[in-house]
């Protein structure tokens, strides 16, 4: 444990918002999948709540009505993904920049005090390393689980589709 808190040391303040969007990231996630365990649990409910929407608003298309309240349950359920999207596309941004400030300041250290001492470039090169590592070890989970849920609710979509059509 001391050597991971060791490498988030070096990592500098990058390395530290990249964990508190890997918290924020997970904690959605958690959210999310508890929300769609309760939502597969009341899926009946859910269909009746659509054929109850397309009954009140008799429109001449009933299958635009259909869709639309499909629509609006699955947006509901959508809630809190494009934050999981939004964390897994700029983790490894972050990682990039921490690696540019490293090498900036490896390049930095080296103009001051010359190349006569190796520790003084490597540390710098050691600080973009861990950032993009971070980065990446943020983004790769995050984008898993927002393609995750995304096919998870596309199911969900044709399953409801599939069940009211079958009811009207």
């Amino acid at each position: 444990m001391l050597d991971i808190m060791h490498y988030v040391d070096r990592g500098g303040i990058i390395v530290y918002i990249l964990i508190g969007l890997n918290i924020i990231g997970f904690t959605i996630m958690l959210w999310k999948f508890i929300v769609l365990i309760f939502a597969r649990w009341q899926k009946e409910k859910i269909i009746q709540e659509i054929l109850l929407f397309i009954r009140e608003h008799d429109l001449p298309i009933k299958e635009k009505a259909m869709q639309n309240a499909i629509d609006h349950q699955i947006n509901a359920l959508e809630l809190g993904l494009n934050t999981i999207k939004t964390i897994a596309s700029i983790a490894p941004l972050l990682g990039l920049l921490g690696t540019v400030v490293g090498v900036l300041g490896a390049f930095d250290a080296v103009s001051q005090q010359g190349l006569g001492d190796p520790a003084v470039f490597s540390s710098g090169i050691s600080v973009a390393l861990v950032t993009t590592v971070a980065g990446l070890i943020v983004a790769i989970p995050h984008y898993i689980g927002y393609n995750y849920f995304i096919s998870l609710l596309a199911n969900i979509e044709i399953g409801l589709e599939k069940e009211v059509l079958e009811q009207l």
